[in-house]
């Protein structure tokens, strides 16, 4: 396990500077000094304070509770740490584990904790907070969009407080992976909603509804600790008001650029720095398709062949971004080109409308989140349909309206949404996910490739879910997000793909002044 032994030599260095703590001696205080006059020789202010900038504010600080993509950004790796973690490069690697076996057969997983972990409260890490946080996400009344990956879990064990025993009712190979979606949380620190206890770098500071988040440098963290003392994410209602505030100096960095006709004040300027990552946030029109007429697959096929998606793409983020004609990105190792499978025609989706029972066409509520860019694409769709007998009505609603309308009851005809998730096929194959979509062989293939004994096994079957996913035209895969952040020329060491919406600010540096 190279990242077990990674992490081990960390925690090993660390558990050296508690002991030479303990000591004070005068060999520790030089220690101190020479480290000091490292980070000066390195530039960067080992205290500074990195602001950064989103449009993503959280509902509430719990991931189980429809906190929203924010929360992600905000408090993953930074606040809470999983067992293991899905690193900015798409790789899964051990984070509160020292060592885990696998059985023969696959069904029982045996996990060794790292030692000496505390929570932010002090508690220290066992193994029945793992088992209480894994419990708690697979809930009854858990909002986790990832619960149901988790559903071959039979049974938790804890022998001891350093060892945790997963025993499985099927093979799951992809468990280390769903198990960096659960964060690990103090078994005492009952309702999360407003405060947090996890064992993270940062703990939290200050939470100002409509306004900020402020993570402290924890003292107490088991591993390195972050280059900078203290991070604060401001949030924004508009990508303009976003934009001036990096322009004014009000932040440090914008973790996701929504505008691309805000980069031309960026590019070229020896002020910012602007990298392009790889995106995994799919904007797409998704069908409720247990209703009529979007449970006809002739539908659904037509208004995907009626939307000129790369007028659309290029109309929102000019030169950036991707066609795609899949709800998989480039980054799944699933991954096939299916742009041509519904390629825009409108002569062809006048036909299939026909051939559905609707030359006329039709009209349909579409449900939009008011904020950008899904009100802009919206209009967009809505003049695009027109051209093939088809009126949509918009109806503008909020971020919470739309996961109690629209993700909870279900009581919607079509809508738009940005899904920003890493490997997020598995949605289609369970029929009570919020679009309904329900083909028995793509449930049975996403299913049966969970119980793969290899990832080229895997792999196969889930780029044939792919397939039939997009010739079912389950729902309208409108573009990929190109992955743009921006910074002041002197801040460093941050993550430009952001898989899952997430933010890894620890390793952020700002040059001293």
């Amino acid at each position: 396990m190279i990242g077990a032994t990674v992490l081990l030599d960390k925690y090993s260095k660390t558990g050296r500077r508690k002991i030479a703590a303990l000591a004070v001696t005068a060999a520790f205080v030089g220690l101190l000094s020479t480290g000091s006059a490292l980070q000066a020789a390195e530039g960067y202010d080992a205290d500074a304070s990195i602001k950064i900038g989103s449009l993503y504010e959280p509902q509430n600080l719990d991931n189980t509770a429809g906190a929203g993509q924010g929360i992600n950004e905000a408090f993953n790796s930074n606040v809470y740490e999983a067992l293991f973690r899905l690193t900015d490069a798409g790789a899964v690697e051990n984070v509160l584990v020292s060592d885990y076996k696998v059985s023969d057969d696959g069904l029982t997983y045996t996990i060794t904790l790292l030692p000496g972990v505390k929570f932010h409260s002090g508690d220290p890490l066992t193994a029945k907070d793992v088992k209480y946080s894994i419990e708690r996400v697979v809930a009854p009344d858990s909002k986790s969009s990832r619960k149901k990956s988790l559903e071959p879990i039979s049974s938790i064990e804890t022998p001891d407080d350093s060892t945790v025993v997963i025993k499985l009712s099927s093979r799951s190979i992809s468990l280390p992976y769903n198990l960096s979606y659960v964060w690990i949380v103090n078994d005492a620190a009952a309702d999360i909603t407003a405060k947090e206890d996890g064992t993270g770098p940062y703990t939290l500071e200050d939470w100002r509804r409509g306004s900020t988040i402020s993570l402290k440098r924890f003292d107490g963290y088991w591993g390195e600790k972050p280059t900078n003392g203290e991070v604060v994410f401001n949030y924004f209602t508009d990508a303009t008001a976003l934009n001036n505030a990096l322009l004014t100096g009000a932040v440090d960095i914008i973790t996701s650029v929504q505008s691309p006709d805000s980069l031309a004040q960026f590019k070229d300027n020896p002020e910012f720095k602007v990298s392009e990552g790889q995106s995994t946030t799919k904007e797409l029109l998704a069908f409720n398709d247990r209703v009529e007429p979007f449970s006809n697959v002739k539908v659904r096929k037509a208004i995907a062949r009626a939307i000129d998606k790369k007028k659309l793409l290029n109309s929102i983020w000019g030169e950036y971004g991707t066609l795609i004609g899949s709800f998989v990105p480039p980054t799944d190792p699933w991954y096939v080109d299916l742009t041509g499978v519904d390629p825009y025609d409108v002569e062809s989706a006048k036909a299939l409308l026909a051939e559905a029972g609707h030359a006329d066409g039709f009209t349909f509520s579409l449900d939009t989140p008011n904020y950008d860019p899904h009100p802009i694409v919206a209009q967009f769709v809505k003049s695009e349909l027109a051209k093939v007998g088809i009126t949509v009505n918009i109806n503008l609603i909020t971020a919470n309206e739309w996961y109690t309308k629209i993700y909870k009851a279900h009581d919607f005809q079509a809508t738009l949404q940005e899904h920003v998730n890493h490997r997020d096929i598995v949605f289609y194959g369970n029929p009570d996910f919020y679009w309904g979509y329900n083909n028995p062989e793509v449930v049975d293939l996403i299913k049966s490739a969970e119980t793969s004994t290899t990832t080229d096994e895997q792999t196969a079957k889930l780029t044939e879910a792919n397939r039939i996913i997009a010739a079912d035209a389950a729902s309208s895969w409108l573009y990929l997000y190109p992955q743009i952040v921006i910074s002041k020329a002197n801040v460093s060491g941050y993550p430009v793909n952001g898989l899952n919406s997430q933010f890894f600010a620890y390793g952020i540096k700002k040059n001293a002044d």
